[in-house]
């Protein structure tokens, strides 16, 4: 039996409101904000949260002097179309990309994400 129907993801980063904005854009979830928090919310409840962190130093990748600490794996269609509006939301793609079937950014923020096919 599952203790929870499912979780919730929480990035630290400098300004909440604007990296809840560049994920729910993304992903087209709802935007609500709190201060110094921020949710981005799917119809069917799934979360990933903001929350603002002083002197926040974002994470180097490839690297590990600072640890990504965590990455998100965006599952998407077709990888050309999908750079592109990513881009266009304010990602950065990243120099170093190790494969193929997925592409390495990182958000407003710093923190990297992948998209992905399957």
């Amino acid at each position: 039996m599952a203790i929870a129907r499912f979780p919730s993801v929480v990035l630290d980063c400098p300004d909440p409101a604007a990296l809840a904005g560049f994920y729910g854009a993304m992903l087209d979830w709802k935007v609500e904000l709190d201060d110094g928090w921020a949710d981005i919310r799917a119809d069917y409840g799934q979360c990933f949260s903001f929350q603002k962190v002083d002197d926040y130093r974002p994470p180097v990748w490839p690297g590990q002097d600072v640890p990504q600490q965590l990455h998100i794996d965006v599952m998407v269609d077709d990888l050309d179309e999908a750079e592109v509006a990513v881009l266009a939301l304010g990602a950065t793609k990243t120099v170093f990309q190790p494969g193929t079937t997925f592409r390495v950014f990182l958000d407003p923020a710093g923190h990297p994400f992948c998209l992905c096919v399957e």
